[in-house]
């Protein structure tokens, strides 16, 4: 065959479910042909390299609006870049919403931030003030727009919601069609043992992790599907740190529930002990949930096999260790109270979890390429993203199975001055990244350009439909 815009020749194909020898043709961005001996107008060369569909990361937080005016510290630009380096093609991050005002307003200016983009792109919703407008005028508006999940917290100061809060997003979310996504903490729990640290005198990074051990998570992912069921309303769970959280949505997952859960290379390779360092230094490894021990690693890696916990997403949340604005806003002496939390690692994700999980035998390459692409496109509707198949968006990355590398800050190329990972040897690294059939990383130097990303608007699918079961039949959500 001939007549290709692009063939990537001479590679082992690894898709969702299958690894062999093949070459890929390209034509007009999309994936036409998979086969022997295929040639086009451009040929990439994947001899001794592994071709895998190119990463998809639902769960990033890039250019976030912040209340008071301005954003995140990683910009539009250096995020794309860092995941254009590290084999990432689409992402979905966050639009926000500020308790007292509306939603709208805050997706348009996001919408017009993310026009910068070198990735492809969609937006999760999160809602803090459940108003009557919001829910029932904005979120579907919203919806319609495209951005088909809704986020909700059930921790923090500014955005947690409570359970009568919570219960309006997802009925909202079952009459727009929409997914909800959840950061199950209890705030309440946090906040008294919190109190009780800090009179303490237990004020260094290390009790951040004291603060909120793994009941008070268990407890709130328990919670968070019982109102779901009750709505009937599927829901994703983030960033899982232990198999306790794991356990309570396999076991919703056994009773017919429509729930999800992910997890995030942070607790597979982190603990609560990379707290534990001299001075402020703990600061680097704090994000909620905390990271646990290695045990959980372990556990978490047992939930992974068994489709329990079926994405790896990065949770990037990216502040600077040095400077005034990141971790410290509150200045150096800041009690763990006061430091942001979150880590980045746009960059990082695929290659800790290649080599942690495919090298270290903990899943084989159809499962990798699932967990970083095939199944968050698909649980969130990713129009022709996630997999190696003829119709799909030609993202792919080129992937040196056996090339070590210590991590370095300098790998990431995001805009943050750190890495949590800095000195982890991984085995396993992209050498090339395309994206929609062009070539936009080699050899780690990106050569994409601003605003050649694509925003991905998501329609109604079938994934994310109620079970159509609902306690006595009675659809509350039609009402209230």
């Amino acid at each position: 065959m001939a007549g290709f815009d692009m063939v990537v020749r001479g590679g082992t194909v690894v898709t969702n479910s299958e690894v062999f020898a093949a070459d890929i043709g390209v034509t007009d961005g999309r994936i036409t042909a998979i086969g022997v001996g295929l040639s086009g107008g451009q040929e990439v060369d994947a001899t001794g390299l592994l071709v895998l569909p190119g990463g998809v990361d639902t769960h990033c937080h890039i250019e976030q609006l912040q209340d008071g005016g301005g954003a995140d510290e990683e910009s539009w630009t250096t995020g794309s870049t860092a995941c254009l380096a590290g084999g990432t093609t689409s992402v979905v991050t966050f639009s926000t919403q500020f308790k007292g005002g509306g939603i709208l307003e805050p997706l348009a200016e996001y919408r017009r931030r993310a026009a910068s983009a070198m990735v492809d792109y969609s937006f999760h919703q999160i809602i803090t003030d459940a108003t009557d407008s919001v829910i029932w005028d904005e979120i579907p508006k919203v919806v319609e727009s495209g951005v088909r999940s809704l986020k909700v917290f059930l921790t923090y100061d500014a955005l947690a919601l409570d359970d009568r809060a919570y219960l309006r997003v997802l009925a909202a979310a079952r009459r727009a069609g929409a997914l909800v996504t959840v950061h199950c903490e209890n705030h309440d729990a946090i906040g008294w043992r919190t109190e009780a640290l800090l009179a303490a005198g237990h004020t260094a990074p290390k009790f951040h992790a004291w603060s909120r051990p793994r009941m008070i998570e268990r407890e709130a992912t328990h919670r968070a599907i019982a109102l779901a069921e009750m709505v009937d309303q599927p829901i994703q769970v983030f960033h899982v740190s232990c198999s306790e959280v794991a356990e309570e949505i396999a076991r919703a997952r056994h009773r017919g529930l429509k729930v999800w859960g992910e997890t995030c290379p942070q607790y597979v390779v982190l603990t609560a002990g990379d707290m534990d360092r001299p001075g402020f230094e703990g600061a680097k490894f704090m994000c909620s949930p905390a990271p646990r021990n290695p045990a959980d690693q372990l556990a978490l890696w047992q939930d992974i096999r068994r489709g329990t916990l079926d994405i790896i997403s990065s949770d990037h949340s990216g502040w600077c260790y040095d400077g005034t604005r990141g971790k410290r806003a509150h200045g150096s002496d800041a009690n763990f109270r006061d430091i942001p939390n979150g880590v980045p690692g746009l960059a990082a994700r695929l290659p800790i979890i290649f080599s942690e999980g495919v090298v270290g035998g903990h899943i084989d390459l159809p499962h990798f390429a699932r967990l970083i692409a095939g199944n968050p496109a698909k649980l969130f509707g990713l129009p022709g993203k996630g997999a190696i198949a003829p119709g799909y968006d030609a993202d792919l990355v080129l992937w040196d199975p056996t090339k070590k590398t210590t991590l370095t800050n300098a790998h990431m190329q995001h805009a943050i001055d750190y890495t949590p990972y800095e000195g982890l040897e991984v085995t396993g690294w992209p050498t090339t990244t395309i994206r929609r059939g062009t070539v936009v990383m080699r050899d780690g130097k990106v050569q994409a350009e601003p605003g050649t990303g694509r925003f991905l608007a998501r329609g109604p699918y079938d994934m994310i439909r109620p079970t159509g079961t609902l306690p006595d039949g009675f659809d509350a959500s039609v009402f209230a």
